[in-house]
This record gives C-alpha cells, sequence and structure tokens, in this order.
C-alpha cells in the first residue's frame, strides 16, 4: 500500500498524470441510486470534449479509484461491469484485478465496455482503447475542488444522470462552506504539517489538498521549504521540528502504520506542539488521496481537528 501514497504526490503534481481535460476515444453514498431510464436516454447522444455517446454507457469500466466513486455518488453504478484494484470505495463496486498503473487494452476489453473511465494515459492506454473503439474518458487529479466539480458534471452527463450530478455537486458546496463558517475564530492562525509518507513527502498550500487546510484558516509549514513549482516538497525532521506545527496530519496511516504513537517516538519530535497537545491526526489514506465526493469528510476531519485544537 506504500505505492498507493507515493502514486498521491505524483498524481497530484500532475508530473506522472495528463491535465485535467477529458479525452475520448475521438479523445458519498456507498449504494447506487436507481436512476430514470427514459429520460437518462433522451439525454443522448451526450458531447464531452471531444468525447460523444450516442446512446447510454451500459457497461463501464473505471480504472480510476476517484472515478468510481464519483461514478457510484451520481448513481450510474449499476452501470459499472468492473473497477480496478485500487478502487476500495464504494465497498459493493465490482473490484477486479484490472490495473490503473500498468493497464491491459485486451483484460479491459474482456469486459465488453462501453465507456471506461481513466486518471491517467499510462502506456497510452487512451489510444489503445481508441484502436479498439472503446470510448474512453480521462479525469486527471484534480488541481481545484472546480475540477472536481466538472468531473462530476461530465460523468454525470455521460451516463444519463446529469440531475444527480448537479444534485452532488451543490451538496458538497453546501457541506464545505458549512464545515468552514462553523469554524471557531482564531486570534492567531495554526500551523500544520501534511505527511504524505514517513520519508516527509508533504504537499503546499498551493495543491488541491493544501486548498481544503487554507479554507480552514491554517499555514502549511511546507510553503516555506518549497521552491516554485514543487509542491510536494521532501521536508527534513529538522525542518518539521523546527516549525513546530500546532498540527499534524498522517496521511500515511494505512500504507506505513503511522499514528500519534510512532509519530511521539520519532527522535526529537515529543517536543512537538502537535504532539504535545495531541494534535497529530491519522487520516484514511484513501480519502486523502482522492477528489471525488469524500473530499467533505477529509474537510470535516480538518475542521474538527481544529476545533479541538488549544485557543491562541
Amino acid at each position: 500500500m506504500r505505492h498507493t501514497v507515493r502514486t498521491f504526490a505524483g498524481t497530484f503534481a500532475a508530473i506522472v498524470l495528463a491535465t485535467g481535460s477529458a479525452v475520448g476515444c475521438g479523445s458519498t453514498t456507498d449504494s447506487p441510486g436507481t436512476g430514470t431510464t427514459s429520460a437518462a436516454a433522451a439525454a443522448f447522444p451526450v458531447t464531452v470534449g471531444s468525447l460523444t455517446l450516442d446512446k447510454r454507457p451500459e457497461r463501464i469500466v473505471s480504472l480510476a479509484p476517484t472515478g468510481t466513486e464519483m461514478l457510484f455518488a451520481v448513481d450510474a453504478g449499476k452501470q459499472v461491469v468492473a473497477v480496478d484494484d485500487f478502487s476500495t470505495f464504494p465497498t459493493n463496486a465490482p473490484k477486479t484485478d484490472l490495473s490503473g498503473y500498468k493497464p491491459n487494452a485486451e483484460a479491459i476489453a474482456k469486459y465488453r465496455p462501453d465507456l471506461v473511465v481513466l486518471s491517467n494515459d499510462t502506456e497510452k492506454i487512451v489510444d489503445q482503447l481508441k484502436a479498439l473503439r472503446i470510448p474512453t474518458f480521462l479525469a486527471s487529479a484534480a488541481n481545484t475542488l472546480d475540477d472536481t466539480y466538472q468531473q462530476i458534471s461530465d460523468l454525470g452527463r455521460l451516463t444519463g444522470h446529469a440531475a444527480e450530478a448537479d444534485a452532488l455537486n451543490q451538496q458538497m458546496r453546501d457541506d464545505l462552506a458549512k464545515l468552514v463558517k462553523d469554524l471557531p475564530k482564531r486570534s492567531k492562525p495554526l500551523t500544520y504539517y501534511y505527511e504524505l509518507d514517513q520519508t516527509y513527502y508533504s504537499v503546499t498550500s498551493r495543491t488541491f489538498i493544501g486548498s481544503l487546510f487554507t479554507s480552514a484558516g491554517l499555514v502549511n509549514i511546507a510553503d516555506a521549504s518549497s521552491q516554485a513549482g514543487n509542491e510536494y516538497p521532501q521536508l527534513s525532521a529538522e525542518v518539521i521540528v523546527k516549525a513546530n506545527p500546532d498540527l499534524i496530519f498522517l496521511a500515511d496511516t494505512k500504507c506505513c502504520g503511522q499514528s500519534a504513537a510512532t509519530v511521539a517516538k520519532r527522535a526529537g519530535w515529543a517536543g512537538i506542539a502537535a504532539v504535545k497537545n495531541g494534535g497529530v491526526i491519522a487520516l484514511d489514506d484513501d480519502i486523502a488521496s482522492r477528489w471525488g465526493p469524500r473530499v467533505v469528510d477529509l474537510q470535516r476531519a480538518i475542521v474538527e481537528a481544529v476545533a479541538k485544537a488549544p485557543a491562541g
């Protein structure tokens, strides 16, 4: 699972992935809803970017964990016939051994998909699927919340669930706004360190994840250590200890077994304010590395940590 966390940095940095545009073959719910098939059918053909679908797809393959979450959240779950090996949510998604990191066009084609959702174009899989006349939608890592909303909207339209996608986006906007609005006022902003793995890779406030912390009024210690263009810097233990963050968020709990207890045992870390005051927050790696509907859950974890922090 360490691979998941390390690919998170690559995913959001867009070093390994393509940009967030849609590409077709010419380019938080845990269960799916019912939808209205007749109304959805009437909405087709649908064009998103350079991808046009003449009819509603009924055999969708998702090789993108975030894409999988979005599909089920817009009630397109019943149309999904296979998801990749990292699509861990929702639990009823049809998980297979298909890989989004090492995609195999022939293995994908065996599921007879009429739409494939990807988060990257590894090994030029889009062209491979195009050659097989399989429509593909590339939903790359979001750089902003607006990117997330756009991907949800696009997937809603492509799957015949535009209304459900619009409702989901509005609910997310409302939930995120309320979470931030209810935050207690502070005379001095709290500082934080966000840990991608135990080699101290982090994120700056200029990333998608970092923007959530900024909206909660937090100051990122990684910003001072990163050069322009490097939004996923590797810090040192010395830099982190010296910065003395008020809060530490661990996005490496599943992959790497990190916790408040393991952090406290690191040399010199026992004196950090976050460690002394119970401000080490263990996040769910999957929620912390995806930009879909569960971003609300991540924002909630951030807000709860801020609310519990000592007043200052």
